[in-house]
């Protein structure tokens, strides 16, 4: 039997001896001239202690140290889906990153002591949200445990505070930041209001949605049917002549220019604002 049992239900017997010490008095058998009554030679009261007793004797013994192990597994699974996401946030400039998991042991942990030293944990990969990991007992060879871990991997990310218009340039007004789960967000998203500050939207943007990059575009450089300035270089030597934009375009897009001296359509960069250069 467990000692922590044993001295548990030794206290119990104790306190119950010392509330009903005078109860028990006047119930146990009379040993004078009466002789034996026939009545019970044992207290109701002891009975029902005894049963109690017998009854907390079948109850699964509580492991202390079975609550320690799952509390420095859970820790140690934390740390290191922490230290597989610090490179990513180190690299993009993450501020207010939190990870949570969800773990469970693939087997029982019950016949595991505590550890003495931190679990050591292995597996699993940053751009993988659910995993299966290996934790160790540095201390304990042969101590070996697998969980199946899902991580959440929460960020404050931009999102729209109203409604953007296809077109519509973005202003530092037109976005906030929301925690989300960065797992559920597929798409992409973005952290700092600058990234998407200037930019316009390729299609309609609702308010609260998440901005992605597919709902993003850099701000039209050169629009449908502008005059344009056509810059052509070769050899050293730099001409320029009028265009006409047939079609939308950002800084960094190729786009068809109608050249209106000769009337040629060509191929162009656009490299400022109603600037192209030619591509031969």
């Amino acid at each position: 039997m467990p000692r922590a049992k044993t001295t548990y239900i030794r206290l119990i017997l104790l306190d119950f001896m010392k509330m009903n010490g005078a109860q028990i008095t006047r119930h146990l058998p009379h040993l004078g001239p009466r002789g034996n009554t026939g009545g019970s030679t044992t207290s109701p009261h002891w009975l029902q202690l005894i049963g109690f007793c017998l009854f907390l004797l079948a109850l699964p013994a509580t492991s202390k140290a079975s609550t320690t192990i799952n509390q420095q597994v859970d820790q140690a699974i934390h740390q290191h889906l922490s230290a597989l996401m610090r490179p990513s946030a180190q690299r993009e400039n993450w501020q207010g990153m939190r990870i949570t998991h969800t773990s469970t042991p693939l087997g029982s942990t019950r016949t595991l002591a505590t550890c003495s030293q931190a679990p050591a944990v292995s597996g699993g990969a940053a751009d993988n949200y659910r995993q299966r990991l290996t934790i160790t007992c540095p201390d304990q060879p042969g101590w070996r445990m697998q969980v199946a871990t899902e991580m959440q991997v929460w960020l404050p990310v931009l999102v729209a505070t109203r409604v953007i218009d296809r077109g519509q340039v973005i202003s530092a007004a037109d976005v906030k930041s929301q925690e989300i789960d960065i797992g559920k967000a597929p798409r992409g998203f973005y952290h700092h209001a600058k990234q998407v500050t200037g930019m316009s939207a390729k299609r309609r943007i609702r308010a609260n949605q998440v901005l992605s990059p597919g709902l993003i575009a850099l701000p039209l450089a050169v629009k449908r049917g502008d005059k344009v300035k056509i810059v052509a270089t070769q050899d050293g030597i730099s001409a320029s002549m009028s265009g006409e934009a047939i079609s939308n375009a950002a800084e960094g897009e190729v786009i068809r220019v109608k050249n209106l001296s000769s009337g040629k359509t060509i191929d162009a960069k656009v490299i400022a604002p109603g600037v192209v250069t030619s591509i031969f």
